[in-house]
């Protein structure tokens, strides 16, 4: 029997029928239309699904929509603004840590948790701050050069993003 549940889905209210076994993922895919979340493993190994739940990171693919009723849901759309893409979109984009794009959102959602995180992240919180986000195609160099040099740029404008 379905459920209703009310998420704050970037920034905007919305209610749902879920099915009491009905996955976060599906439910932003599915029925929010938010296909930027990855399907990947589903048993939130690959990070492909990650998306921020009440600002904590969490792979959507381990979280049941009902359980989430309630919370405030950022997903890679939330991150552009319209048509623009935000700081850290670009940066990934400059960077060439882009390649089949498949990781890119949860990447990009492990990203900023981190940055907000952390100011000025090193490389080893960078390298930490990703992991179980896996991607088979950069080795991670390129992502984690755009992460370094979003840090850099914040900090140089007094750390706001």
């Amino acid at each position: 029997m379905p459920v209703s549940v009310s998420l704050k889905v970037n920034g905007g209210d919305c209610r749902f029928e879920v099915e009491p076994d009905e996955r976060l993922v599906e439910t932003l895919r599915e029925k929010a239309g938010l296909t930027g979340t990855k399907v990947g493993c589903g048993v939130g190994e690959c990070g492909a699904c990650s998306v921020l739940l009440d600002g904590k990171l969490v792979c959507s693919c381990l979280v049941l929509s009902a359980q989430a009723d309630g919370g405030a849901v950022e997903t890679v759309e939330g991150l552009a603004r319209g048509d623009r893409l935000s700081e850290l979109q670009r940066a990934f984009v400059e960077e060439g840590a882009v390649q089949c794009g498949f990781c890119t959102p949860g990447m990009l959602m492990a990203a900023e948790a981190l940055l907000r995180r952390h100011r000025r992240p090193t490389t080893a919180q960078v390298r930490e701050g990703l992991a179980g986000n896996l991607c088979r195609c950069t080795g991670y160099t390129k992502i984690v050069a755009a992460i370094r040099k979003v840090a850099r740029q914040r900090a140089a404008r007094g750390g706001r993003g």
